[in-house]
């Protein structure tokens, strides 16, 4: 789904949008350092499980800092560069033509100068969860800015089209040290609602809407004749 959003070359006049560049490994972990070479991936290394399957095992994430650790890594995953992002994603959710975004917490900034401090592989479980919420957290307003709304309208209405999707969400962060340049790092169909502030009424209400969009077309037009 990724790939919907990396074929948009979206950008406008809030700013751009895009994906890190990623890798599908499906098997044989000794072969990943080669493949990230020959792909011309910049390390660190997000890893994360290819199937999502609900699991707590399918919510972790890892980090490899350098080839030596891309061994270590358990395939089926995909493969993703790190975007320093100042430790906070946004969370948008769109529901139908609604849209709510929230902050959440998530992988801290990498140095870049000093890798040799940062050898191996971390991992993170349940990233960017509803326990990691950032909204009331005291950040540097270039960390907290939310990514412009019309900017993020453009995007669902042309993922709504792409996917063929009206229920789905986005992780979107910000490169860190710009204020327009964005990264969508995930995309989940019909994820958890319950998560999302005041779902109640938005979901309802999307209900609603598909409900009366259904009578209108059900909708015989009057009849003039007299046959009753």
């Amino acid at each position: 789904m990724l790939q919907c959003v990396a074929d948009m070359n979206f950008s406008n006049t809030y700013g751009r949008v895009g994906v890190p560049r990623q890798l599908v490994i499906k098997k044989d972990a000794s072969s990943i350092p080669d493949a990230v070479r020959k792909a011309g991936l910049r390390l660190p290394l997000v890893a994360k499980p290819l199937v999502a399957d609900g699991s707590a095992k399918s919510h972790e994430m890892s980090l490899a800092y350098d080839q030596q650790s891309l061994k270590k890594l358990e395939p089926p995953l995909v493969l993703q560069e790190f975007v320093n992002h100042g430790g906070v994603l946004f969370k948008v959710y769109i529901v139908g033509e609604a849209i709510k975004v929230v902050r959440r917490f998530s992988l801290p900034d990498v140095s870049r100068r000093e890798p040799s401090k940062s050898a191996g592989v971390f991992r993170f479980p349940r990233v960017s969860c509803a326990a990691a919420s950032a909204d009331d957290a005291d950040l540097d307003p270039s960390v907290a800015e939310l990514p412009p709304r019309p900017l993020l309208e453009r995007l669902a209405k042309e993922l709504r089209r792409g996917l063929g999707l009206r229920l789905f969400n986005l992780d979107v962060i910000r490169e860190h040290g710009t204020r327009d340049r964005f990264y969508v790092i995930d995309i989940n169909y019909f994820p958890g609602y319950g998560k999302m502030p005041g779902y109640e009424h938005i979901f309802t209400d999307f209900i609603l809407g598909l409900v009366e969009s259904q009578c209108k077309k059900r909708a015989l037009p009057d009849d003039d004749d007299d046959d009753y």
